[in-house]
């Protein structure tokens, strides 16, 4: 009981720190509410990783991705945002207040929590790809397909988003190679045939990447054919890698509802999970959009909807305090739930 006591409790808790997690620290930290946030492993998240950033409001020169989220960072700061290293590695969302786990060790209460833990793309593990990560090699065509005008450049992949950013591509390269392991694609028939049917396209069947060359910029790509073995090199400037991104969302397992892919399902038109005072916003939650600017949206819908939360449950508890549920806070979201959504 002792040791309980000394349990930090805060009234709200930001796990990760993209540009969702940012935006959320900036909007409770501006009402009020003194949020901690855990930077998580890759303080501010997909975007350090990227350089020239050309399409987020507000920088008509564009921006490097480190830059932009230092500035985030520096503005959550200003407004009172408590900024942690570390990252919450278990949570227990079986009664309120919620219970974290931080670094495997620490302890935390919070009365409300935003995940903004992000996702992150896959890559095909080849050292040379990372390495050159930035510097011809990207994730995001919509973020950098517009750096390779008239350039040749190649995609990896075969489903849907494969084939809708190497569509995309084709508006600013002179030739999109499109490189796929198998002898078919996954995609929809009304998305293969765009691309089947596009002058700009070259597609290289049963055809595996093996190797990324290039000193200090993407030169050429090292191909394996997956049928007879043999290997040769495509000269490209860019190399896009679209197999897909992994939502950063495994704490949440068993807790909140996710859907096949495990990104966190959240209700229509809002950033609320299925269990009260839990919301989640930015890639953790998008497989669609994912762009600094629809994270950072969200970001500012999950504080709003964390702040009205919070208003309305301490208003319940303020009005029944006389009653025998103020001394079991334990029970307090779920015997009020009805009361706040009637309330509402």
């Amino acid at each position: 009981r002792h040791q309980m006591s000394e349990v930090r409790h805060h009234r709200i808790y930001i796990i990760g720190s993209g540009p969702a997690g940012y935006t959320a620290a900036i909007y409770t930290a501006r009402a009020n509410l003194k949020p901690l946030l855990f930077q998580g492993l890759q303080p501010g998240g997909q975007l350090t990783i990227t350089t020239d950033v050309e399409n987020f409001p507000g920088y008509p020169e564009g921006v490097m991705g480190p830059d932009l989220m230092q500035d985030f960072e520096k503005q959550a700061v200003r407004f009172g945002a408590e900024l942690r290293w570390g990252s919450v590695t278990h949570v227990d969302f079986s009664a309120h207040p919620h219970k974290l786990v931080v670094d495997e060790t620490t302890p935390i209460l919070a009365d409300a929590v935003i995940g903004s833990t992000g996702a992150s793309a896959k890559y095909l593990g080849l050292e040379n790809e990372k390495r050159l990560l930035g510097r011809g090699v990207s994730a995001c065509a919509t973020c950098d397909g517009a750096f390779f005008r008239d350039e040749e450049i190649a995609i990896v992949g075969g489903g849907d988003t494969a084939m809708e950013e190497a569509l995309f591509l084709t508006r600013f390269a002179s030739t999109v190679h499109v490189i796929h392991r198998r002898d078919a694609f996954r995609a929809s028939k009304i998305m293969q045939d765009r691309v089947l049917s596009n002058p700009k396209v070259r597609v290289h069947w049963n055809t595996a990447v093996t190797d990324v060359m290039g000193e200090d910029a993407v030169t050429a790509l090292r191909l394996e054919d997956t049928v007879t073995g043999e290997t040769r090199d495509l000269p490209v400037t860019g190399f896009f890698v679209a197999i897909g991104h992994k939502p950063n969302t495994d704490i949440f397992r068993g807790w909140l509802d996710m859907d096949e892919a495990g990104y966190v399902q959240t209700l229509p038109d809002s950033t609320h999970t299925n269990v009260e005072g839990v919301f989640v916003c930015g890639d953790a939650q998008d497989h669609v959009y994912r762009q600094a600017i629809t994270a950072a949206g969200t970001g500012c819908m999950a504080a709003i909807d964390a702040e009205r939360w919070l208003a309305e449950h301490d208003v319940i508890e303020d009005v029944q305090t006389e009653t025998e549920y103020h001394a079991a806070p334990a029970e307090d979201s779920e015997t009020h739930e009805p009361v706040s959504a009637s309330g509402a």
